[in-house]
């Protein structure tokens, strides 16, 4: 499936940012669930290249506005051709799986998340103990936006009974990890021919021994295929952030973000062309 993507993000601040710094994980990688026919990042209309390619394989850009700043905006679009792999995705980026062990505040497990993953761990086999985990994930958790918040730990998310994607990725990655499977966090985007505008998406995605990085979607209980198209990870949501900044302290800040994601769109503007 060929997708596009426009993901706009509009910052504004007052008084107005001095020194402000920008990290930008933005850039869609080359998978065997995806190759990249076209993708660009612009701040405030100029092009942003990737510097730096973290562990896990991600390109990452650091941008540095030294002026004073009333607003910024933040464009990533491209277009992806997809491919359904049934979430296999096998080895990206170079750290060793076991790096992806180490638990964070979001993601550190209790009691009750502890309990999930030896339910789980009676499955026979790696992938059947991650399907079987991502099952009991669904049947924790509500889909409830508004029941949590950034900071909410999955933890919390599961003495609430519910939240959104993140809530339900980090869960999934709390009970892969007591399981002693490696998991991280990806985020990405989610075409749905209903909703175009959308917003990211976010998932997980476990190492499971003869395959590699498996992808798992306990919000759809899908394995990652053709209508996803990721775009970043890291050991939770805050690591895997697509854009994280800095700036003095006194300021307000003020966030528009727009996403929206289109089947064959780049497709038909070619041939119109």
């Amino acid at each position: 499936m060929r997708l596009t993507v426009e993901h706009r993000t509009r910052y504004a601040y007052e008084p107005p940012a001095v020194h402000l710094h920008l990290r930008l994980k933005l850039f869609a990688p080359a998978t065997a669930a995806q190759a990249v026919k076209a993708w660009e990042v612009t701040v405030d209309g100029r092009p942003v290249e990737p510097l730096v390619r973290d562990a896990f394989g991600d390109a990452e850009a650091l941008v540095a506005l030294r002026r004073k700043t009333e607003s910024v905006e933040i464009i990533a679009r491209g277009t992806v051709e997809t491919t359904d792999t049934a979430g296999v995705l096998g080895r990206i980026g170079a750290a060793r799986p076991e790096v992806a062990l180490r638990t964070t505040p979001l993601t550190r497990p209790d009691a009750a998340i502890e309990a999930m993953a030896r339910e789980a761990a009676g499955e026979d086999g790696a992938l059947a103990r991650m399907h079987r985990l991502s099952a009991l994930v669904a049947e924790a958790l509500d889909y409830r936006p508004g029941a949590t918040e950034a900071g909410t730990t999955a933890a919390q998310a599961l003495a609430i009974g519910g939240g959104v994607c993140q809530d339900f990725a980090h869960l999934l990655i709390a009970g892969a990890r007591a399981m002693g499977v490696p998991a991280r966090y990806v985020v990405g985007y989610l075409h749905d021919p209903e909703a175009p505008l959308a917003e990211t998406h976010a998932w997980a995605e476990a190492h499971v021994h003869g395959l590699g990085w498996v992808g798992f979607d306990p919000v759809h209980q899908v394995c990652p295929a053709e209508s996803y198209v990721r775009l970043a990870s890291g050991f939770d949501a805050a690591d895997a952030a697509p854009i994280r900044g800095t700036l003095s302290a006194g300021h307000e800040e003020e966030m528009e973000v727009a996403v929206r994601v289109s089947a064959g769109q780049m497709q038909q503007q070619q041939q119109q062309g």
